[in-house]
């Protein structure tokens, strides 16, 4: 009694920067995930390790020019402004779920493209939306970390005045 496990078909949009290298590097030990393309024009052909180094000795995965539209999942790893674009160029299935790592359709006036309507992917604050939709815009470190910090004080009433973060990144 053997039980039959059913791989995620992944594909990623923009695998050369630092966004898809991190993404790679925790999908390749998901069990349960199987990378079918890393898009990435300018390095079509080459191998992903050549670009992302740490990943050596774990991935053959070559970066290719041509996607699969029928892909399980679709990271979009562009750069912002990118990714609007790059869908409104290539049709993927009804059923693929796109999650956007970019900025493109985080803002409420930015998250509709077409028949496409982008959900803000933060769990905490929207754990049902993301779970019936197909298209996610996930929220970027800093964004993340300051409404993790300040959405209990907001739900509690407790913020009386103006808020200010400063954030520094270790890279950009």
């Amino acid at each position: 009694t053997s039980k039959l496990i059913i791989m995620i078909q992944v594909g990623i949009i923009g695998g050369a920067g630092y966004t898809a290298g991190e993404l790679i590097r925790v999908l390749l030990n998901h069990s349960k995930v199987k990378i079918d393309f890393v898009f990435s024009t300018s390095n079509a052909g080459n191998n992903v390790s050549a670009i992302h180094q740490d990943l050596v000795g774990s991935t053959e995965l070559k970066f290719t020019d041509a996607i699969n539209p029928n892909v399980d999942v679709l990271f979009l790893c562009l750069g912002h402004g990118n990714s609007k674009s790059f869908l409104q160029q290539n049709t993927f299935s009804k059923d693929t779920k796109i999650i956007d790592l970019s900025n493109d359709f985080r803002l409420e006036a930015e998250k509709v493209l077409g028949d496409k309507t982008f959900v803000y992917g933060l769990p905490e604050l929207q754990k049902e939306a993301i779970k019936k939709s197909n298209y996610i815009a996930n929220p970027g470190c800093f964004a993340t970390a300051i409404q993790l910090a300040l959405l209990p004080l907001a739900n509690a009433n407790l913020i009386k005045d103006d808020v200010h973060v400063n954030a520094v990144t270790g890279s950009t």
